[in-house]
């Protein structure tokens, strides 16, 4: 069989010029993920332009495939298949996308095609046919324009030259610590604008819609309504589709939006900048897996423009770049963030704390807590509670030697339902097969009485409607998170990252059942919590406005620390010495292999791994995990790690071994997760 697809015409009628045109099919195997020429016929002439969404047949059938380029004659020796049609005019694969993709499917084992389904959203052909508005220029914004507040960024060492870079044109690259009490999306508005003045594009990712929104209003506040243009999965196709045309046609220049937007087309890229890279939500669950954080990188390298990581925690991923000098520190001095901070005050949640209070444990947080509350009602100002987890009693545990409850059916946790006081008596159920259990006993002592583990979000705002008489509770979590808030006097219980903003900021934040974000059986377990914690602490005003936070945790544990002192540099820098000390990334490149046993191995033994390459496992994996597509055999995961180095070498040699298993039809099929954010 030949590399091309073959027609049985004798003679088939080419363009005169240029009558070659090289085709990226989008096929789901990995040994095909190449190019493929084909002849352009002369009726296609004018649409068969680089850039342009095809189809083409491929060993007998029709598939979809992108032109990368027209070329006057094929390295290939036998006959040529013609291009079937041109399904749209539109180039909407731009050259910085095309080698962004190739860079991303490198950096991660996994295909082009795979990265394109990704970076472009499907067609639409009636928002195609729809006439573009004209782009938007600098001097169209409406007079008088708000001018960015680009002194803000003084406040931070080295912020100014940055700046001046940014206007002068060039590339710089920083993480920035946003200070507390700061409007991260008004400054990161601020550097859009700047690169927007010149001529430019810039594309901004935050992690969720409530960070969406907030960034989309504050740069249509500083650049005009007309120059931004906001991009989320939850859009309908035509919107998207028309919002992700007036990227490429160029007429927004300020392309704000969550992790795909990272792939956003836009001319003339000036800036590229990532808001609180930690979230989950940024990596991509789909092949070949990437982290928007990632992709940012790569393409301010391949394009050469700005980069900016940002937010009130920081990675070890962000302070890696600072470390290897790929970027710089932008951080605030310490009188800038102590004039900022709220007080924080770390205390240990026990049974004797809330002894000491009847009204405190009748909301069932400590007196000190209590109070902080208490006060910032009483100056008229709302209390954010943070809880970690929504539902009633999301999880129960022994009262007496304080084993986990579990089902006597599947073992899985039990849990009280979502429901009111009323029917707080109601028998636990189990969270997994559903199964009541009125008549538990603990497996471990055999007592009868349980306790909660955590209390979520519904009973921690029921007990303080209790606790705070004819004070308004309103709850913030899973599809009713709110925005914002009023000022007043209020209770808002939010669960981690559902956190709604207020005008002037909250009085106090109460940050609930630490202990439950810490203990974590997860590598990034602590970075994680520090991250939600600052996120809540930043939203309340200044200590010197009467500003407080109380955590209940250990105040003696680091990450406790670091949010006291509000240091998350240094607690990055202590995190990621720790990763490096067990050989976890970033401070190495770590390969996840899952499916079935004998293919995981197989795909080992073919991958040629570098000499370094330490392969630990395989282990079993929960049927949870198991691969779409498997066969019914056990899932496995099998770790590959190399040193940082030869983190290329490493995804090459496995997507080298996927392709030679997909073409010779191995049984099995292997996911490969370069860098996964959770390993276990």
């Amino acid at each position: 069989m030949t590399d091309r697809a073959l027609s049985g015409e004798a003679e088939i009628a080419a363009s005169p010029e240029l009558p070659v045109a090289r085709v990226l099919p989008l096929l789901p195997v990995a040994h095909l993920d190449r190019e493929f020429d084909y002849l352009v016929p002369p009726e296609l002439d004018d649409q068969a332009q680089p850039g342009v969404r095809v189809r083409v047949r491929f060993s007998g059938r029709l598939v979809d495939g992108f032109l990368l380029a027209r070329l006057a004659s094929s390295d290939h020796d036998g006959k040529l298949g013609r291009l079937d049609r041109v399904v749209s005019s539109e180039q909407v694969l731009t050259p910085e996308i095309v080698r962004l993709t190739e860079l991303v499917a490198q950096r991660y084992a996994g295909t082009r095609a795979d990265v394109l389904r990704l970076a472009i959203p499907p067609r639409h052909a009636r928002v195609e046919d729809e006439p573009p508005p004209a782009p938007a220029e600098p001097a169209a914004v409406p007079d008088p324009a708000p001018q960015p507040d680009l002194s803000s960024w003084a406040r931070y060492t080295h912020g100014s030259n940055f700046v001046d870079a940014l206007e002068a044109g060039r590339g710089p690259r920083a993480v920035w610590q946003c200070a507390p009490g700061d409007d991260w999306a008004h400054r990161l508005a601020d550097l859009a604008s700047v690169v927007v003045a010149r001529g430019r594009s810039a594309v901004l990712v935050v992690p969720d819609q409530k960070d969406l929104d907030r960034l989309h209003a504050a740069c249509s506040e500083v650049a005009g309504a007309e120059a931004v243009v906001a991009l989320a999965a939850g859009l309908g196709p035509a919107v998207r589709y028309r919002r992700w045309l007036a990227a490429l046609r160029g007429t927004a220049r300020i392309v704000v939006g969550t992790r795909s937007t990272i792939f956003a087309p836009t001319p003339d890229l000036g800036l590229v900048a990532v808001w609180d890279d930690g979230d989950d939500s940024l990596a991509e669950p789909r092949a070949p897996y990437p982290h928007a954080r990632e992709v940012a990188a790569l393409r301010a390298y391949a394009s050469e423009c700005a980069f900016v990581l940002g937010g009130y925690a920081r990675s070890a991923e962000g302070q890696l770049l600072v470390e290897t000098g790929w970027a710089h520190d932008l951080v605030a001095p310490r009188d800038v963030v102590r004039a900022g901070a709220p007080k924080v005050t770390a205390l240990a949640d026990s049974d004797q704390a809330l002894a000491r209070d009847p009204l405190a444990r009748a909301a069932r947080i400590p007196a000190v807590a209590f109070a902080a509350a208490r006060d910032a009602l009483a100056a008229q100002r709302p209390v954010l509670v943070q809880v970690p987890r929504r539902g009633y009693v999301p999880s129960l545990a022994c009262a007496k030697c304080r084993a986990p409850a579990r089902c006597r059916r599947c073992n899985g946790p039990l849990a009280l339902p979502e429901t009111s006081a009323a029917d707080a008596a109601a028998a636990p159920s189990c969270r997994w097969c559903g199964s009541g259990d009125a008549a538990h006993r603990c497996h471990a002592c055999g007592a009868r009485a349980l306790r909660a583990v955590v209390i979520g979000a519904g009973r921690t705002a029921e007990e303080l409607g209790r606790a705070f008489p004819g004070v308004p509770v309103r709850g913030s979590s899973g599809d009713a998170v709110l925005t914002s808030v009023p000022t007043g006097p209020a209770i808002v219980v939010a669960t981690v990252g559902a956190e709604p903003v207020v005008d002037g900021g909250y009085g106090a934040a109460l940050l609930l059942d630490g202990w439950a974000l810490l203990g974590r059986p997860d590598l990034r377990a602590a970075e994680e919590a520090l991250r939600r914690w600052m996120g809540a602490a930043a939203l309340v005003r200044p200590a010197a406005g009467g500003g407080s936070v109380v955590v209940v945790a250990d105040a003696g544990v680091r990450t406790v620390q670091a949010l006291v002192r509000w240091d998350p540099v240094g607690h990055a820098r202590l995190q990621l010495g720790e990763r490096d000390e067990v050989g976890f990334p970033p401070a190495v490149h770590m390969a996840a292999l899952d499916g079935p046993e004998e293919a995981v191995g197989d795909l080992v033994n073919a991958a040629d791994l570098p000499a370094s390459a330490e392969v630990l496992g395989p282990v079993p994996l929960p049927a949870s995990s198991r691969v779409p597509g498997s066969d019914d055999a056990e899932p496995a995961r099998m770790l590959v790690r190399v040193p940082r180095l030869e983190g290329y070498a490493l995804a090459d040699a496995l997507r080298a071994a996927q392709s030679v298993r997909s073409a010779r039809k191995n049984a099995g099929s292997v996911r490969v997760q370069m860098d996964p954010l959770h390993i276990g």
